[in-house]
């Protein structure tokens, strides 16, 4: 178990961030080309049809420490760190990008319960949330149920790779204390009132997991995930944007309106995070359909 969740599960300022931390199970998953004895986090809770949900670029399963709460009632929740992030091994050589990050969540997918699941995901995670769904249609059609994504970065555009030691400068940049607090902030839509010494902490935690640095800049070295939302996979979708985004900008909104049309509803009194500004708001979504 990474040391960094063990302490989070006993000394997390957040007591849903420490609730959710001792959900936290350590499976191993057969991921081609990966040593089969690699311990993948895992946190899962509640009783239910299954439901996976998938966080953003550089942060953790811990981002959903509020929704989780919400949703666990009516549904048997997984939420995973995706490969290359959170808490999540990050061995040495690998080409860390969307393949793997794929690779990985198939793997999990084939763990949990059969029949039809539900998928969130948040920011990065609703691009991967998309390519998981479409992938699948193909390989296991039926296995995903319904989409709802929060924020999805990366459904339009084009992958912009960064060369070798641009990569790295990025993440040394990223580790920065000040930068982690002025992206924390940014992601809210009401800093003052919603970002504390809580928060900070969640942000930062993972940061501290071996390997985190390489495996960013091996990822930013890949494009990540951009310009993957064509074709949207055939079934339901919803998507919540927060009025208050400062993270995406007023172009990549306005792309991805095109892309998604009516699916799209803007939510006034929230930033980048739906699910942390307005998890009420989240969960009422995801179980009205």
């Amino acid at each position: 178990m990474s040391n960094a969740l063990k302490a989070a599960a006993e000394q997390l300022i957040d007591p849903q961030g420490r609730h959710l931390a001792q959900a936290v199970r350590w499976l191993q998953l057969p991921i081609e080309g990966l040593d089969p004895q690699l311990n993948w986090p895992v946190a899962v809770l509640g009783e239910g049809s299954p439901l996976l949900l998938l966080h953003g670029f550089d942060s953790s399963l811990l981002e959903f420490r509020r929704l989780a709460p919400l949703l666990s009632a009516g549904h048997e929740l997984w939420i995973p760190d995706l490969c290359g992030f959170g808490f999540s091994p990050r061995p040495e050589g690998l080409a860390y990008g969307p393949e793997l990050v794929l690779e990985h969540l198939k793997a999990l997918v084939g763990q949990m319960p059969a029949g039809p699941i539900g998928v969130i995901g948040a920011s990065m995670g609703g691009s991967v949330a998309v390519v998981l769904a479409r992938e699948l249609e193909q390989e296991q059609p039926g296995r995903i149920a319904r989409l709802l994504l929060l924020a999805p970065a990366g459904l339009t555009g084009n992958p912009m790779p960064l060369p070798p030691l641009l990569d790295r400068l990025g993440a040394a940049f990223l580790g920065l204390p000040a930068v982690r607090r002025g992206l924390c902030r940014q992601a809210f839509a009401d800093p003052e009132a919603s970002v504390g010494p809580a928060e900070e902490e969640i942000a930062s935690l993972h940061l501290s997991t071996p390997g985190w640095a390489h495996a960013l800049a091996r990822f930013a070295r890949s494009g990540g995930f951009a310009g993957v939302g064509e074709p949207l996979p055939q079934l339901p979708i919803d998507v919540l944007w927060g009025a208050q985004d400062r993270i995406l900008r007023a172009p990549q909104k306005r792309a991805a309106e095109a892309l998604l049309g009516d699916r799209l509803q803007l939510v006034e009194g929230c930033g980048h995070l739906p699910h942390l500004d307005q998890p009420e708001l989240v969960a009422r979504t995801w179980r009205a359909a």
